[in-house]
């Protein structure tokens, strides 16, 4: 089935099972068998590796990474095309096909999922968790970031995506693509695009061009935050209207725990003027800003009272 991914392949095998694509799951396949060697090869998928893939699909890049991987996890919304892939994939014995939408909600990956990579990584020693997928677009951003907050973090994670998110995520200070997924990303991961898609490699052809990258997590960055959750909310709050100077900014964010001379104190300290913006600040200043914020109202807390009685 998957000798060749063509679009006149992809077209017939669903429509001799009766199907479309779905546009209310993002379902947009690549075409070119090259590009989906570009994904298998920039994961360097190896035997103790358990690879979580989003979107089945009919199982073409699921058969390619079965053969080198300890486990596949592949989930797939559609329990339509997860039919095909299973008749696709009845020969491997070591992929595991889950058929439920990957998201909890917006900010929560699905307990089921994370269960099952658990489980299966408990069967390969020094396994390593690796997501390899062609993502459909509208759970990109989701999955990718909140991927960074569970037990186990990948080792790696390489996908496609909206050409855009890929900018977004690699952009430097001061352009219109930096924002908060940004520092998100940048502060606790090595990233870099491997490739632009143009949308004629993909069926049905997107009206955006796409991006083939790849994610490291790196723990020595991950070092330099000590409360994720923290960090993770301020972050968010700080870039929430981004044409807002950093001062007012900053008080939105901590308002409920830091006024606005200790806020003033913060920017003081660390050498920034209040009519900044957040988005002229480096990954590292935005680090640096939080973590002191964070101890502030640490240090603001009132000591509780020790019963002598």
């Amino acid at each position: 089935m998957t000798e060749r991914q063509t679009l006149s392949f992809l077209a017939k095998t669903l429509e001799r099972a009766g199907l479309q694509p779905k546009t209310k799951y993002g379902q947009n396949f690549l075409v070119d068998l090259n590009l989906l060697d570009i994904l298998v090869k920039g994961a360097e998928i190896e035997k103790t590796d358990v690879i979580l893939e989003v979107g089945t699909g009919v199982g073409s890049l699921t058969k390619l990474m079965a053969p080198l991987a300890g486990e596949v996890i592949t989930v797939e919304i559609d329990r339509d095309l997860q039919a095909l892939a299973a008749k696709e994939l009845r020969a491997s014995n070591n992929v595991t096909m889950l058929s439920f939408d990957a998201l909890r909600n917006k900010n929560n990956l699905r307990d089921e999922m994370l269960v099952t990579v658990r489980e299966k990584m408990a069967t390969i020693p020094n396994a390593r968790l690796k997501l390899v997928a062609n993502l459909p677009y509208n759970v990109a951003t989701p999955i990718i970031s909140n991927l960074l907050t569970v037990d186990p973090v990948p080792h790696k994670m390489v996908v496609t995506i909206q050409k855009e998110l890929a900018q977004r995520i690699i952009a430097a200070p001061g352009c219109k693509d930096y924002s908060a997924l940004t520092i998100w990303m940048q502060s606790l991961c090595d990233c870099q695009i491997l490739r632009i898609l143009p949308p004629s490699v993909f069926w049905p052809s997107p009206k955006v061009d796409s991006a083939i990258i790849q994610v490291v997590p790196n723990p020595e960055k991950r070092k330099r935050i000590v409360d994720l959750n923290y960090f993770h909310t301020h972050l968010r709050a700080l870039f929430f209207h981004r044409r807002k100077f950093i001062r007012s900014q900053l008080h939105t964010a901590t308002q409920d725990d830091l006024t606005k001379p200790q806020v003033d104190q913060i920017l003081e300290q660390l050498g920034h003027e209040p009519n900044l913006r957040a988005e002229q600040l480096s990954v590292e200043q935005i680090i640096d800003l939080l973590e002191a914020t964070r101890l502030m109202t640490l240090a603001s807390k009132p000591v509780p009272e020790t019963d002598h009685s």
